[in-house]
């Protein structure tokens, strides 16, 4: 019965090569942040190609959405699963990934390399678009999360304590008591019917890829603290927060900025100006991973940095999706999950908030002069609709006269 419903939703059934060009085709152009990569998506797999049904992929959105990570990664991830089994997986996420990543690394190489070329007024600017990125982020995400008195304080009150005391695990414990206040305030969602997606994985291996997520997220930092050498600490770092980020790649730069910043690893400058750039590039916004990895102070460095920063920040994004595809339905029907998630929602809209304050807003806001270049930024962002890309380029160029 399971295969009938997948023949009818997947027809056809393409190769992983081929698969990797449609991905790599949509890496290039897909401007504008999560949410339009997710409609590009659409465009293609449902309008154009009919790879499934509409309700399919509202269910497969949904399905995404529920998992910590990036939702259009992961929504890749999974039509090229569904498509060509693990091969097409990799396939689905190399395509669309790598573009960026690439991107990433060589930015990252030439502000090492060549920051004399990249004058201070550029890398300003660059700084005042990711203040001016993070706010229209808060702002859509407070929207959509916090439509209530009562979401509005958890994303309030977490603000505070993720503010107060700042740390990676503070931000972890937040996310778990506001998903325990959610399930215990929030009144249960009635589920809407919908079409089960394809699954392609069995009960058995999601299990397993399910234990193998948890068995790195216990090991990695008990390794980190008893190996010497930056290369553990990395991977630990990078793949925590890829594990632990609810709302979209916004919502990394509070983790990432917890784990490179403090430490040393990159400077708050660097850190902001790759910020800033990657929003200029198509693709997923975790590719900043690839930057910081790329920007390190220590080895790996450069290209092997930031393909180890890659790798680790998306490996819970594959591991997650290969093992709560096969389990999906039940959770999906399950009210009180959807209590509990109303609440890490909330909560997430806190961490972001609070990061918008420190280290964004406090290390680039400094003048009148800033604050009028960042709401100009805002509002192309937001009321003129202008691509991310021009908006990036002009705020460096505005740089010069800021």
């Amino acid at each position: 019965m399971k295969a009938a419903k997948t023949a009818i939703i997947f027809e056809h059934h393409e190769g992983a090569w081929e698969i990797f060009l449609i991905f790599l085709r949509l890496g290039l152009t897909s401007f504008g942040g999560p949410i339009a990569h997710l409609g590009y998506f659409r465009d293609e797999f449902v309008t154009r190609r009919q790879w499934l049904a509409e309700k399919s992929y509202a269910d497969l959105i949904a399905f995404c959405q529920f998992l910590p990570g990036p939702a259009s990664s992961q929504a890749g991830i999974a039509l090229g699963l569904a498509r060509a089994g693990y091969r097409g997986a990799l396939a689905a996420w190399a395509g669309f990934t790598l573009p960026s990543a690439i991107a990433m690394i060589l930015f990252a190489q030439g502000i090492a390399s060549h920051r004399d070329l990249l004058s201070s007024a550029v890398l300003h600017g660059l700084k005042i678009v990711a203040v001016a990125v993070v706010v229209q982020a808060v702002w859509g995400m407070a929207r959509n999360f916090c439509k209530d008195a009562l979401r509005v304080t958890i994303a309030v009150l977490a603000a505070c304590i993720v503010l107060l005391t700042p740390s990676a695990l503070v931000q972890v414990g937040v996310m778990a008591i506001a998903g325990l206040v959610g399930l215990l305030l929030f009144s249960p969602v009635q589920v809407v019917e919908h079409k089960p997606l394809p699954i392609t994985v069995s009960h058995r291996a999601g299990v397993l890829w399910l234990m193998l997520f948890f068995v790195l997220m216990i090991i990695l930092p008990l390794l980190a603290k008893v190996l010497p050498g930056h290369f553990i600490a990395e991977v630990d770092a990078f793949y925590r927060a890829g594990s632990l980020v609810f709302g979209g790649g916004h919502v990394v730069l509070p983790l990432l900025q917890a784990a490179v910043v403090p430490s040393g690893w990159v400077s708050n400058e660097t850190f902001l100006a790759g910020y800033g750039a990657a929003q200029a590039l198509p693709g997923p916004l975790f590719t900043f991973a690839a930057f910081l990895g790329g920007s390190m102070s220590a080895a790996p460095s450069g290209w092997t940095g930031g393909m180890v920063c890659l790798l680790a920040i998306f490996t819970p994004s594959f591991l997650l999706v290969m093992g709560a595809l096969p389990f999906w339905e039940s959770m999906r029907c399950n009210v009180r999950t959807q209590s509990a998630l109303a609440g890490i929602n909330a909560a997430v809209v806190g961490l972001l908030l609070a990061a918008l304050y420190h280290p964004v807003w406090t290390s680039t806001i400094h003048s009148p002069k800033d604050f009028a270049l960042a709401l100009v930024l805002l509002v192309a962002l937001m009321f003129w609709k202008l691509p991310p890309w021009l908006v990036v380029i002009a705020s460096g160029v505005a740089g010069f006269w800021f």
